[in-house]
């Protein structure tokens, strides 16, 4: 038996959209509170796959998606679940940072509010300053929390979008290239505090850099084609890939 808990188990999930299959029999655990990298050339269905874990593929015209999906156990797409709440669980932080068109506070405050996660303006008060906390933004912003979202750095707007992520109290963080629209010094923040962040959360990240992968998750997945073609421990894979695609991407020979 695997010592480490499997917050995720995916098993024979694929993916159409229309008659296209996307995804072809992926099989894969996400341990809890840790960084799991998913890594493959673009096209490859890695954000496809990230996006089956909260169900953001619901929204998609003509995606269907087969096989199971369980969070703590429980099927995710069963008849039944609540596809809100199952968001408020899995939160999810995209490639382009997309604050709302509000307030830096009412940003973080919004999720909360909607799923009834506070009563009064001091807990609002105090899960706006934890999250922003969290994500490493408070003290750049503590004096101005009234001014929008959108006036801050790229770097410091997907900080604000993680904690707008982190307000409501997820167990998995979904990340799809969080740091490709940034430069070097926010990209190094960004990932200093993914590291923090698994302390607490389990964090799914689809990154198109091998040296990101390598610096800030534990487990490392690669897709190429639609397949899941090897996983493991991120150093095994980066240092002994048992696959030659493997071997053929991470020394550029594909990608």
């Amino acid at each position: 038996m695997d010592s480490q808990t499997q917050k995720v188990k995916v098993r024979g999930v694929n993916v159409f959209y229309g008659d296209k299959k996307a995804l072809d029999n992926i099989n894969l655990d996400i341990p809890e509170r840790q960084v799991t990298s998913l890594i493959g050339p673009s096209g490859c269905g890695k954000s496809t796959f990230l996006r089956c874990l909260n169900r953001m593929n619901d929204v998609v015209d003509g995606c269907r998606v087969e096989g199971d999906i369980l969070l703590d156990g429980e099927d995710i797409y069963a008849k039944g679940v609540d596809v809100v709440h199952l968001r408020s669980r899995v939160g999810i932080v995209f490639q382009k940072p997309n604050p709302f068109p509000k307030s830096i506070y009412d940003n973080v405050a919004y999720g909360p509010k909607i799923h009834g996660l506070a009563d009064t303006r001091d807990e609002i008060d105090a899960i706006v300053t934890d999250s922003l906390l969290k994500a490493g933004l408070l003290s750049e912003v503590r004096d101005r929390l009234d001014a929008p979202g959108t006036s801050l750095s790229g770097g410091q707007q997907q900080r604000l979008c993680i904690a707008r992520a982190i307000a409501v109290q997820p167990e998995v963080i979904l990340m799809d290239e969080p740091c490709s629209a940034l430069d070097p010094i926010a990209t190094a923040c960004i990932e200093e505090l993914i590291d923090e962040l698994s302390a607490n959360y389990t964090i799914v990240m689809v990154t198109h850099s091998m040296q990101q992968a390598a610096r800030v998750s534990q487990k490392t997945a690669f897709f190429h084609m639609g397949e899941l073609v090897e996983q493991g421990d991120t150093e095994e894979i980066f240092t002994r890939p048992q696959d030659e695609r493997t071997q053929a991407y991470i020394t550029g020979r594909i990608g």
